[in-house]
């Protein structure tokens, strides 16, 4: 399946079937994921992976009650991580072990010291979204389906995965199987969307 074509067929699945996807290619969408880009390459997320169906089942009613977590084979917790610091000890400490230039780890660090708290968090949700991205369309080149979701309470989340303090859940991505149809997909024009200045 060419990347367009992944494009045009990954929608946002509102019911999963309930079947188990082959550890094997959660495993490979799990890759896919890591792999994402992300700005400096800081990576501040952290992914949960949730099979477990008692716990999807207590997850259900803070999420709305969309039946997209229970039916589900596994439910991902995109969490920003706002310790940017610590990733950058982190990546430092990759970047010597490869052998590779750690030049860029001051202005990593007086990025991090420049933010707020509120921002640090801003900018780790920003983040997210580009592993988000990667998982929507990396499900539907491995051949199964995702749904993005907003519609939750990441506090409640928190709670309930005894999240530390650093980790805000910042977005959903059920994967599994659907048991829905897609519908036709609708988009603003292109010329709605685009300008090119020359």
């Amino acid at each position: 399946m060419n990347f367009m074509d992944i494009v045009m067929e990954r929608y946002a699945t509102k019911l999963f079937d309930g079947r188990k996807l082959p550890e094997s290619k959660v495993n490979e969408l799990l890759e896919i994921i890591r792999y994402s880009p992300s700005s400096f390459n800081i990576q501040p997320w952290a992914i949960k992976v949730i099979t477990d169906a008692k716990l999807k089942e207590k997850l259900t009613p803070v999420s709305m009650n969309q039946k997209q977590i229970e039916s589900c084979s596994h439910l991902l917790v995109f969490c920003a991580n706002k310790d940017i610091a610590g990733n950058i000890d982190k990546l430092e400490k990759l970047m010597n072990k490869a052998g590779a230039s750690t030049a860029y780890i001051d202005i990593m660090r007086g990025f991090d010291k420049s933010l707020s708290e509120e921002q640090k968090l801003s900018w780790a949700q920003r983040q997210v979204y580009l592993a988000l991205g990667n998982a929507l369309n990396g499900a539907k080149a491995l051949g199964f389906d995702s749904c993005p979701m907003e519609g939750f309470d990441p506090k409640e989340y928190a709670r309930i995965l005894k999240l530390p303090k650093n980790l805000v859940p910042t977005a959903l991505c059920p994967i599994g199987y659907a048991a829905d149809k897609q519908k036709q997909k609708l988009r603003f024009d292109y010329k709605d969307v685009f300008e090119v200045l020359q």
